[in-house]
């Protein structure tokens, strides 16, 4: 018998995975025979029911070059197959698109302006990475902000499965931006005229990675992964801490993923790309 998944519960229906696995070869892979492989292509599945449900603000779309329009053709028929329903949104950043819910992510972004994530300044001009508050970044609380403006500001259409529009960001530091859309609890920043270089070479790291079982026979989807310096693990340990418990909190409001796994692991690496 072939595994079947359960989607959002007020589709009252069932839907096979080869059928999610079609939708994304059939849109996303870009002219190729075979497209993407199964395993990317039930993972991205899992990743956008992960918006969906409230367990990350975004997706940030890298399997492949395909664009915006491509991506909300593959939306489209998540949503006629019955598993997706309207109300995504496409974000087109720098050439990179994000998959958001533009409510909750709003709401997100107004938490991260009352302090509730930390920055680690990783510019090369420093001898270590360094903790700086909000305050100090005023052009992160800028565009932060400029970014609720916009998400608040999308006129929704019921019956799309996705919207999309374009944020210009030619002044921006895209490292921090995503680590603020991803939900990270700690995003890298730095001065944006030394994007080339950062001081975490050789510098121990501590990654966390979220992990949540959703098919069976299918390997767990990753829900975060992120890193902090490990020299400074403690004085960000609150922030995490808090991170930890409202991830699980709203994990026990949905049903569809399972046994939720956060760990951590100390690497270190001769260059590390931001």
């Amino acid at each position: 018998m072939r595994p079947c998944l359960m989607v959002l519960p007020d589709t009252m229906s069932t839907l096979c995975p080869q059928l999610l696995v079609a939708a994304a070869q059939q849109t996303l892979g870009m002219g190729k025979r075979k497209g993407l492989p199964r395993s990317t292509c039930l993972h991205l599945a899992g990743e956008v029911l992960a918006v969906v449900q409230g367990l990350k603000p975004a997706v940030l779309y890298d399997c492949n070059s395909a664009g915006v329009l491509v991506l909300q053709s593959y939306l489209e028929k998540l949503q006629e197959l019955g598993f997706l329903a309207s109300g995504l949104h496409i974000l087109d950043i720098g050439e990179n698109s994000l998959i958001v819910d533009p409510k909750q992510a709003c709401q997100h972004l107004e938490q991260v302006l009352l302090g509730t994530i930390a920055f680690v300044d990783v510019s090369s001009s420093q001898p270590h990475p360094s903790i700086c508050s909000l305050d100090q970044l005023q052009n992160v609380k800028a565009l932060v902000t400029e970014i609720i403006t916009h998400l608040q500001g999308l006129q929704k259409t019921p019956s799309l499965a996705a919207s999309h529009s374009r944020l210009h960001s030619s002044q921006w530091n895209l490292c921090t931006v995503f680590g603020i859309l991803l939900g990270y609890p700690v995003s890298y920043t730095f001065h944006v005229n030394q994007v080339d270089d950062n001081c975490l070479a050789l510098t121990p790291l501590r990654v966390f990675t979220a992990r949540m079982s959703w098919l069976r026979d299918q390997p767990p989807i990753l829900l975060y992964s992120f890193s902090i310096p490990e020299r400074l693990f403690p004085a960000l340990s609150d922030i995490l801490n808090t991170w930890e418990k409202d991830l699980r909190t709203r994990f026990r409001t949905q049903d569809d993923f399972a046994d939720l796994r956060i760990s951590s692991e100390i690497i270190t690496l001769p260059a590390v790309a931001l």
